[in-house]
């Protein structure tokens, strides 16, 4: 719950009062929170926080969210009292946008922003809107989410798949619209991580968010694996996600 209000939905579980770190993990596309179920609840003093968007999972009676900039209203809405140490973003591909705009809405607000702004397999904002995904039919769509709800250890029966069909299309039709005409510097650091297998997003097409982080804040590093390799977070990936919050600001 966080200090002095009520719980908040837009996390799946509520964070620790005594985290000096906290890291906020944003669903990919046509999912929910839940996805990061094999990731830790804690790496050394970095905690992790999954985000759990409307309209999925255990806010599925909830109104999808619209557009990325209402999300990240929404989020800073529910999330600010958490926002108060150390934290950091991360979101891949479908994902990775919501957590952009997230953190340039703070920046533009005023309010604290993330120590760390996390990429991982999306072109910049302003090279988008990109991927395969966003022309695929829904037979297309579907067969992703059965090999994708594999992937992440599950069973895919038709009743779910078409179900995270109608998100997974109200995720598309964010993503679909989501364009910046020029690059915004961020007043935090942007790390991109690229996969030495993923087919959907290179490595060498997302060199645009350079232009996103002000002069010795960006940084590239490629991992071993597929698109989906996230999933089930290597030593490398949470290395990477933590070692800069590691040695952030402390927290009082």
């Amino acid at each position: 719950m966080p200090p002095g209000g009520r719980p908040t939905k837009m996390l799946l579980r509520p964070p620790k009062r005594d985290s000096r770190a906290r890291l906020f993990c944003f669903p990919y596309s046509g999912l929910g929170a839940s996805m990061y179920n094999k990731w830790p609840d804690q790496v050394g003093d970095v905690e992790i926080c999954r985000v759990q968007p409307p309209g999925r999972e255990n806010r599925l009676r909830e109104p999808h969210y619209g557009t990325y900039e209402e999300l990240a209203e929404q989020v800073t809405e529910a999330l600010l009292p958490h926002f108060d140490r150390p934290f950091a973003f991360f979101g891949h591909c479908g994902g990775a946008l919501p957590g952009f705009a997230t953190a340039l809405h703070l920046a533009r607000s005023g309010l604290p922003t993330p120590d760390t702004l996390f990429i991982s397999s999306q072109v910049a904002p302003h090279d988008g809107p990109f991927g395969r995904f966003l022309q695929l039919s829904n037979s297309e769509l579907v067969s992703e989410l059965a090999e994708l709800t594999r992937s992440m250890g599950g069973t895919p029966s038709p009743d779910m798949l078409q179900m995270s069909l109608r998100v997974l299309r109200a995720d598309i039709a964010a993503n679909q619209r989501y364009h910046l005409s020029e690059p915004v510097p961020l007043p935090c650091a942007v790390r991109v991580i690229g996969w030495h297998e993923d087919e959907e997003i290179r490595p060498g097409q997302m060199g645009g968010w350079k232009e996103y982080a002000e002069a010795g804040r960006h940084s590239e590093t490629i991992l071993e694996g597929g698109h989906h390799a996230f999933l089930d977070p290597s030593h490398d990936l949470l290395t990477e996600l933590t070692e800069g919050l590691s040695s952030a600001r402390p927290f009082r």
